[in-house]
């Protein structure tokens, strides 16, 4: 149906007018229902959302697979603790390039068309990996599915809050980080019965079914605008929302939207102080955010049990903190809006501190029930009942490294993993946030190649309580950090603006 048959929200069937406001529900209210009865807009955030569901599979790839690559047989597969932190790391130069670059796709490829290709690096990585001969092949193969994350990471965001409704958008917002965890919890599943080359085989569905389902869905009505597209756009948003909605309504907006906001924001601009403050507060985030640690911890996972001597097999234990991780980020979906931004900020960083002081001091104070056995002269000549002894009360305490990974993940779930995205959405003008998103990318992801590169070899040298306690450190650095941030909870963002441009608190804390 071409654009000059919808001047006016008619029922297509009946041609006949009808008045929103008999509905029983206020006007709003009546179009997430009809909006919800369609249900094509959730099968749009599926579609799209199985990239994250690839994505996190693939940056957890290595836990179970460098333990495996580090015994194996082929001497040109066998990694060294140098080409195991290659192994782990070059997957975070692959997504901030790969984020980065989105920048330019998003603008003049389109959201639909970006996530798509992203399907084909991921492809041909995963193929690497699976043929792999020589660790040359796999790290080719890491940096590829890395360049797809970065793709995936910067456009399927954008992509679903512009196809889905208010009333809806923030609990699909929160889908990609829910199918992110869950991709990395079915690797480590998957990783109990399948051996690694068959992992990087089953990599490759979730994209090969992305792709088909995308190429049935409709590109982003915004996007669509910008390009002059208008009847395109109008006719995407009525595939998403249903004849039956009032879609004119919220195309016109859209129109509105983007002729206020399609002038390119210049350097004069950038140093007003309602742009730098945010923008600022917004990459520092990202780079705080890494510092916790979580990159390596998730990437070296099982290599990180192997070497505290945890109470159950390593395999078991990741499989075990990806569930809790799962778990974490359902429930701080529900929190945002009623805790408030800074609260939560502030308890995340107090259990990360806590969880990476516990484990740093487990590591260099409690000795190893290996190392007891094998290196005390004193423990081999000693009875066999003294030896049970030392035994029982080390591996006691071997449940700590557990709980306290647990509770790492937990802290990061509920407060700096989410809220730093949630954040650069609110307190960064429009106009500037297509273009600081993919600076946080490439920021974050930076920081996290460091972290990865360095972490196995610091362990080597140093020992592994001194990464996690540069980690501890980095978290007493956030909680100073958060002091300084707006709460952003209940505040629209003309509110948040104002305060950024006038500095004036009374936009964010309204006197009682």
């Amino acid at each position: 149906m071409g654009l000059q048959k919808r001047k006016a929200p008619f029922n297509d069937r009946t041609s006949t007018w009808q008045p929103w406001a008999s509905c029983q529900e206020p006007v709003v209210g009546c179009n997430i229902i009809k909006t919800l009865k369609n249900h094509r807009v959730f099968l749009a955030t599926f579609a799209a959302v199985l990239g994250n569901f690839s994505f996190g599979f693939a940056l957890v790839y290595t836990s179970p697979v460098i333990p495996a690559l580090e015994k194996s047989l082929t001497l040109n597969l066998r990694l060294t603790e140098e080409t195991a932190s290659w192994f782990g790391s070059v997957f975070s130069l692959g997504v901030a390039a790969g984020g980065f670059g989105t920048m330019f796709f998003n603008d003049y490829l389109g959201r639909k068309l970006s996530i798509m290709l992203s399907a084909v690096p991921s492809f041909i990585g995963y193929l690497f990996m699976t043929s792999a001969q020589e660790t040359w092949m796999l790290l080719v193969g890491r940096l590829l599915t890395g360049f797809a994350g970065g793709v995936i990471s910067a456009s399927i965001p954008v992509y679903i809050s512009e196809i889905s409704h208010p009333g809806v958008r923030g609990t699909l917002g929160s889908c990609p980080q829910i199918m992110g965890v869950l991709g990395a919890l079915f690797l480590y599943a998957l990783a109990l019965v399948v051996p690694w080359r068959w992992l990087a085989v089953a990599g490759q569905v979730p994209v090969l079914l992305m792709i088909v389902l995308m190429s049935f869905m409709p590109d982003s009505p915004r996007f669509l605008v910008s390009k002059g597209k208008e009847e395109k756009a109008l006719d995407a948003l009525v595939w998403l929302r249903g004849a039956n909605a009032e879609y004119w309504r919220e195309y016109e907006e859209i129109k509105d939207s983007f002729s206020e906001q399609s002038r390119p924001i210049s350097w004069e601009e950038i140093k007003q102080p309602y742009i730098w403050k945010p923008m600022a507060i917004t990459l520092l985030m990202r780079f705080l955010q890494q510092l916790s640690g979580i990159t390596p911890i998730l990437v070296y996972l099982q290599v990180i049990f192997d070497s505290t001597e945890v109470i159950l097999e390593p395999q078991y234990d990741a499989v075990i903190v990806g569930a809790v991780r799962l778990a974490s980020v359902a429930v701080a979906t529900f929190l945002m809006d009623k805790v408030g931004r800074k609260i939560l900020l502030y308890i995340s960083a107090c259990i990360m501190l806590a969880s990476n002081l516990a484990l740093g001091f487990y590591i260099h104070f409690i000795p190893l029930p290996q190392y007891s056995l094998s290196n005390s002269s004193a423990i081999m000549v000693n009875s066999s009942s003294h030896e049970g002894l030392a035994t029982s009360w080390t591996s006691g305490l071997t449940v700590i490294p557990l709980i306290a990974t647990i509770v790492f993940i937990i802290g990061y779930a509920i407060g700096w993993g989410p809220i730093s995205w949630l954040l650069m959405a609110e307190i960064l003008p429009l106009k500037a946030r297509g273009t600081v998103s993919g600076l946080c990318v490439l920021v974050s992801w930076l920081t996290a190649f460091v972290l990865t590169n360095t972490f196995l070899l610091v362990k080597a040298k140093y020992g592994l309580e001194v990464p996690y306690f540069f980690f501890g450190a980095a978290c007493i650095v956030k909680l100073i950090f958060t002091f300084f941030i707006p709460e952003t909870k209940a505040r629209s963002l003309e509110q948040i603006e104002s305060y950024f441009r006038t500095g004036q608190k009374s936009f964010i804390f309204p006197p009682p």
